[in-house]
């Protein structure tokens, strides 16, 4: 039981239990290839951060912008505290809709006609259990409200909605007897519905609706925000009749001792038996839960610490509007109308794991202090032995000569029972953590979190950094949104369509689950299912492939002694360095911009694409038949080593087990690289001279490679050929356009892995002709001429005794 325990024992279990999860957690980011300082990492629970949190909580103090007041806030009655915004999570709840007569027994003080007539005005609530509490009747400055007879009586409510109404309560509503504003019913009276000696004002509030219910609204100023901030201003009393565990308080009137619940159903069988009642029904309706017992919340008016951020809310706005990026764009809206709605911030809770709030308390005249200079004392404790410091020690031992009340003398003082709020811990890391870490900067180049953070880290970071200093903590804020099931479904595990990362890193490895956050465009609702996880396994697997043959093709290789300049270079390896130059631009603009979906399927693409169909293919004769240390093998094994650098530092904050396992494997071939590919820069685009016109003529060329590929399976259907270096191949220059005169005969022949290859004004007889219905280009197909080569596989007419092709005899003689 926590309530029994030594609140320094309670604090050391918690320690331990926290850090228990803090070794848990860094083992399982080290395991997804997250970089950080893992041994110096900041954490909310270490003295020096909690005497930097004590020491922001005093400059607030300083600033006046902290005061203990009553108000309605958030409150848990499983957990016995106060709750802030960024702790309420709303879900589905079922709630009594109850429609509720109060009665006007001077209705003639708002029109004659109404005198001697049983007047009542309808009020509707989904919160019965407030009723005790109800003070006040607010109603709509220029709603029309209309008085009806029904039966014996006459009701007033919102003309608007006397069709819902009458719904609602199975009353019929008939002869008309007054309308005027809301503004003419404003300072009248009702009486409570069953404390008869209570008069109820009725009262003028803008956030009065007509979406629902009556326009009549049952006002409890102890349970509501609203409520409260139309009753302060007016001067009406706040009267709260529920303790801290959910109960009314022994002294209510009827409902003393009892639950809210228990309460409520005796209180409608009052309402009932006395004829008050005119309608009940049930509602499903979003309702505020806690976020830690996910158990529903109720307003509660509660002495309390507060942050006065009325105070500076302009100032946030200005900050949010003109200081901060926010990306998607439509984060800015969302915090701004937050701040923009948002109340004081409730900053003290009721529990002891935390950090205390540290104000003291007079014995002689019991107010409040809290001062700069007491903080700064606390915060010295602190910092030496941690927060405990404040429950094992005396006032006289924490304050010193500061032990005495600036009020009235007294020096007899006590301590704040009460904690921070948890968000007000995290939200002064820009302050603990920036502000006192040499090597980083303040304000942060980026937050980062999901969307619900913009309720949590984001604003009380914002509004914490702004009453200290007066500027956002951050100069960009980037929101992602949540992870769904495949079928864009809330992940649950009563619908068994949960998939952990555990999961997935077990059968498929770290980089894929890297690879598949990169590959979603984060700014939506986040898709992940084991289909989507198969899939994406086939695309890591295309990017890992491509690296492993880059790699093979680099045997015998040394980039120092070996390395071909792109200008000496053919013009196919200047082509693919201008195709990777090309893929770099487009990630490094996409990475600036956040787009980390963008360079991902830019590379996969690439690897599909211009590597693995069409480079590599046409390169393997010259990787293998050429010889060795031939320009035409130099210039392809250089143009490889650049772009499996550069693919690779690309691929390297994604999948970053992969990208350092080819990075140790090019180690091998160059060992002066740096030791690990997260010592190396960002690669930079390679000078290629006239590189755009090469990409536009190489287009031409890889448009007729098409025609010719598709030309091959034809043949390759009809039993003319296997293996495309089977054929040779005549194509038209009318369909070919400029490719013809741009293209040699035997450039053509390369580039389409065929054993000949003719440009032709008209085709000869050949086994296969074919029209390309996509480029128009006609092509025909027959089978090679000549012996085929037994090293190179390519058809000669001019084969040596043993076969080889005049090439591969060359070179195998050398």
């Amino acid at each position: 039981d926590k309530d029994s325990l030594d609140p320094v024992m309670l604090r050391e279990k918690c320690t331990e239990y926290a850090l228990k999860f803090r070794d848990i957690q860094r083992e399982e980011f080290i395991r997804l290839g997250v970089l950080g300082d893992w041994d110096n990492p900041y954490m909310t629970l270490n003295p020096k951060y909690e005497a930097a949190q004590l020491g922001a909580f005093a400059e607030l103090a300083k600033k006046g912008l902290v005061y203990k007041g009553q108000k309605p806030v958030y409150w848990c009655i499983d957990c016995r505290t106060a709750l802030a915004t960024a702790e309420i999570e709303y879900w589905d709840e079922v709630s009594p809709s109850v429609f509720v007569a109060y009665s006007i027994p001077e209705a003639d003080k708002i029109d004659p006609s109404l005198a001697g007539l049983d007047v009542n005005i309808i009020v509707w609530t989904t919160t019965p259990w407030t009723l005790p509490a109800s003070m006040a009747v607010a109603l709509g400055h220029d709603h029309d409200y209309t008085f009806y007879r029904a039966g014996d009586k006459v009701y007033v409510f919102a003309r608007a909605l006397k069709e819902s109404v009458e719904k609602e309560t199975g009353i019929s509503f008939g002869e008309e007897v007054l309308t005027v504003k809301g503004a003419a019913l404003e300072g009248k009276k009702a009486l409570h519905p069953f404390y008869p000696q209570r008069e109820i004002p009725l009262l003028l509030a803008d956030y009065v609706a007509l979406d629902a219910g009556t326009g009549c609204v049952h006002t409890a100023p102890a349970h509501g925000v609203e409520d409260y901030e139309t009753c302060v201003k007016y001067g009406v009393e706040i009267f709260n009749p529920v303790d801290e565990k959910g109960f009314f308080k022994k002294d209510s009137e009827m409902v003393g001792g009892l639950s809210l619940e228990e309460g409520a159903k005796k209180l409608l069988a009052e309402l009932t038996d006395n004829g008050r009642l005119l309608g009940s029904s049930k509602i499903t309706h979003s309702y505020p839960h806690c976020w830690r017992c996910k158990r529903p919340v109720i307003f509660r008016s509660t002495d309390q610490w507060f942050i006065a951020v009325s105070e500076f809310r302009q100032n946030a706005l200005k900050c949010i509007e003109e200081d901060v990026r926010w990306i998607p764009d439509w984060g800015k809206e969302r915090i701004y109308n937050m701040v923009r709605d948002r109340s004081d911030w409730c900053v003290s809770r009721q529990r002891i794991w935390g950090v205390p709030i540290p104000a003291f308390y007079c014995e002689a005249c019991n107010k409040p202090i809290l001062t700069e200079d007491r903080i700064h004392a606390v915060q010295k404790h602190v910092e030496r032995e941690g927060c405990s410091a404040w429950w094992s020690k005396t006032p006289e031992e924490l304050l010193g000569d500061l032990c005495v009340c600036p009020h009235c003398g007294g020096k007899k003082l006590r301590k704040e029972t009460d904690i921070m709020d948890v968000w007000f811990d995290s939200g002064s890391s820009h302050a603990a953590v920036l502000k006192v870490r040499p090597e980083l900067k303040w304000p942060a180049d980026m937050y980062l979190e999901g969307s619900d953070q913009h309720r949590g880290w984001f604003q009380t970071s914002l509004l914490n950094s702004v009453g200290i200093f007066g500027k956002p903590p951050y100069e960009q804020v980037l929101t992602h949104g949540f992870i769904v099931d495949g079928e864009g479904k809330k992940m649950s595990k009563s619908l068994g369509n949960v998939v952990g990362p555990q999961e997935i890193i077990d059968e498929y490895g770290a980089d894929i689950l890297s690879l598949w956050v990169a590959s979603t465009d984060y700014r939506n609702d986040i898709r992940i299912s084991k289909g989507i996880i198969k899939n994406l396994s086939e695309s890591y697997r295309r990017i890992r492939n491509t690296a492993r043959y880059l790699l093979s093709s680099l045997k015998g290789f040394d980039p120092e002694k070996h390395g071909v300049s792109p200008d000496q270079m053919t013009e196919m390896d200047r082509w693919i360095l201008q195709k990777m130059n090309s893929v770099i631009l487009k990630a490094s603009e996409a990475y600036d911009e956040y787009e980390f979906h963008v360079p991902t399927f830019a590379i996969h693409q690439f690897c599909v694409n211009e590597l693995s169909a069409f480079y590599l293919d046409s390169s393997k004769d010259r990787m293998y038949a050429e010889k060795t240390d031939s320009l035409l093998r130099r210039s392809g094994q250089s143009a490889m080593w650049t772009v499996l650098s550069s693919l690779i530092r690309m691929l390297a904050p994604v999948l970053s087990f992969t990208a350092e396992e080819v990075w140790q494997e090019m180690r091998k071939i160059d060992p002066l690289l740096p030791e690990s590919i997260f010592l190396t820069d960002w690669p930079a685009p390679v000078s290629i001279e006239g590189g755009r016109e090469l990409e536009e003529k190489w287009e031409k060329a890889l448009t007729v490679r098409s025609a010719v590929s598709r030309a091959l399976e034809k043949a390759r259907a009809a039993g003319i050929i296997g293996h495309s270096l089977d054929a040779r191949v005549e194509v038209e220059r009318g369909g070919a356009g400029e490719a013809s005169n741009l293209f040699s005969d035997d450039e053509l022949r390369i580039f389409s892995i065929v054993s000949s290859f003719n440009w032709t004004d008209s085709l000869s007889d050949m086994g296969v002709v074919w029209e390309d219905d996509e480029t128009s280009i006609r092509v025909g197909i027959d089978k090679a001429r000549g012996e085929k080569c037994p090293r190179c596989w390519q058809y000669t007419e001019a084969g040596d005794e043993d076969g080889l092709c005049p090439r591969c005899s060359a070179v195998l003689s050398a």
